[in-house]
């Protein structure tokens, strides 16, 4: 089993001073292809579907709350899927629960959530499900990834700005915990007004996949 001083080396990163590969690609021609009024348990969003293709079964989601002030800085949470958490309530990730508090923040402070669909940090469900099985067999969720062959993260932010430009959203408070996601962010249109973290209380079942992500990807907890 690869060691996490290995996984980091591997990476040309030094110990407690992780760098990270800027997944950006150029963005799609995707364009909003419907939306609806969305009542919640937090208030009223609009749900906005975007894609390239008209036919999409799964496209990027926008929800942006009917309070949201679009001439100034929105609260924006950039959520990529997550079927275990989000809709079946895993004990394995925090994401779940992260989606629920981004929600109840977009409510309160006239906010968006884009829902991108990048499950498993772009691997999909079936890897990430063959990742589980490693990490019940100790491997972290870095090194799990690196075991299949597959990147440790893959997703791509070029979509949420090509939506937030979209939606008329060009400065933002950016709700993440996350540092690739925030120069993924300050290097696009958008302007980053600030950081706001996103944090999520540990349980038996996640911290070990918790502290991975904050010693090995630099999470901000």
């Amino acid at each position: 089993m690869r060691l996490l001083s290995d996984t980091m080396e591997m990476w040309g990163c030094k110990k407690n001073k992780p760098q990270y590969f800027l997944s950006i690609v150029e963005n799609m021609e995707m364009k909003k292809q419907a939306e609806a009024l969305m009542p919640t348990p937090w208030g009223n969003f609009t749900m906005s579907a975007y894609s390239d293709d008209s036919k999409d079964k799964m496209p990027h989601i926008a929800l942006v709350h009917e309070s949201a002030d679009r001439s100034a800085p929105v609260l924006v949470r950039i959520h990529s899927e997550c079927l275990t958490g989000d809709l079946f309530s895993s004990n394995r990730c925090d994401c779940g629960e992260q989606l629920e508090r981004a929600l109840e923040l977009a409510a309160e402070k006239g906010g968006a959530v884009i829902y991108l669909r990048q499950e498993g940090r772009g691997i999909g469900i079936i890897n990430k499900l063959k990742a589980y099985n490693l990490q019940d067999e100790g491997y972290n969720t870095a090194d799990a990834n690196a075991h299949l062959g597959l990147p440790v993260d893959d997703r791509h932010y070029g979509l949420a700005e090509e939506i937030l430009l979209d939606l008329g959203i060009n400065s933002i408070h950016i709700l993440t915990n996350n540092p690739l996601k925030i120069k993924a962010m300050e290097i696009s249109k958008v302007n980053v007004v600030s950081r706001v973290p996103l944090i999520i209380k540990a349980k038996k079942e996640n911290e070990f996949y918790l502290r991975t992500k904050s010693e090995i990807m630099g999470h901000l907890f």
